[in-house]
């Protein structure tokens, strides 16, 4: 039994079609697979997101805290800084003329006291 060159070309055009038909059929189970698993991923993601939420409005909070207390901070070093001009100023130069002599007797007290504590742990 010979085919006819129409025969021949509607059996390649049957078979191309059912392999494209296979094809087809496959390419869509996989693109179905492809999308519950974007839309897992997607779920997913907006749990993630979700939670990423909460901790940014929890570091909003915490910066919020640490602004005041840099405020704060400020504040005290700059009272500490006048303290201390204070003390320069109207404090240790004024008294700077007397360290001469108050020196040798704070030594001289501190070794007495040495000496006597020296003597009550002897006993």
């Amino acid at each position: 039994m010979l085919l006819t060159f129409n025969q021949v070309l509607f059996l390649i055009l049957t078979v191309t079609a059912a392999v494209l038909a296979a094809f087809l059929v496959l390419f869509l189970i996989q693109l179905r697979k492809t999308a519950k698993e974007a839309e897992k991923s997607f779920q997913e993601l907006q749990i993630i997101l979700h939670k990423l939420e909460r901790i940014e409005d929890k570091l909003d909070r915490r910066l919020d805290d640490a602004g005041v207390i840099i405020e704060s901070t400020k504040q005290t070093v700059s009272s500490l800084a006048e303290l201390s001009l204070f003390l320069m100023t109207k404090v240790v130069r004024p008294a700077s003329k007397y360290w001469p002599v108050l020196f040798p007797l704070l030594r001289f007290g501190w070794q007495l006291m040495k000496k006597r504590k020296e003597k009550k742990n002897v006993r």
